[in-house]
């Protein structure tokens, strides 16, 4: 996939895009736009990629709430706003890449979370996320 980035856990580095963090403090939706369309996003993984390849980051964490059967793509501004709770394992990944994993999992995928425990959380549906990373 383009754009990946080696996985690390969120304490081994600072993942983030500070533009998508401000943007979301304000929830201004151009702003935070303008910062999915020009800068990563961090992304919780099931797994770390091979070492020895950089391009293989592994496998991008969703959640399957057991009630419901939906699925939702949680997605953070920074590594810091990652819950305990979730993997581990983080990494970067590119607006080119969000747009290509939106595309290809927009039926299954019924909700993105954008720093989902905050400290300003914001929650879109795939649909609109991909209508703002074309504007």
């Amino acid at each position: 996939m383009p754009g990946k980035k080696r996985g690390r856990k969120a304490s081994d580095l600072e993942f983030r895009n500070t533009a998508l963090t401000d943007a979301l403090q304000t929830q201004d939706m151009a702003a935070v736009a303008f910062a999915l369309r020009h800068g990563p996003t961090v992304a919780p993984l099931i797994r770390v990629g091979a070492l020895d390849d950089p391009l293989d980051a592994g496998d991008v964490w969703t959640y399957r709430d057991p009630n419901t059967g939906d699925v939702a793509l949680l997605l953070f501004s920074d590594a810091a706003h990652k819950p305990e709770t979730l993997p581990p394992d983080v990494a970067l990944q590119s607006p080119a890449w969000l747009r290509a994993f939106l595309t290809a999992h927009e039926d299954a995928i019924t909700t993105v979370f954008l720093d989902i425990a905050g400290p300003h959380p914001l929650q879109s549906s795939p649909t609109d996320l991909l209508a703002a990373l074309e504007a």
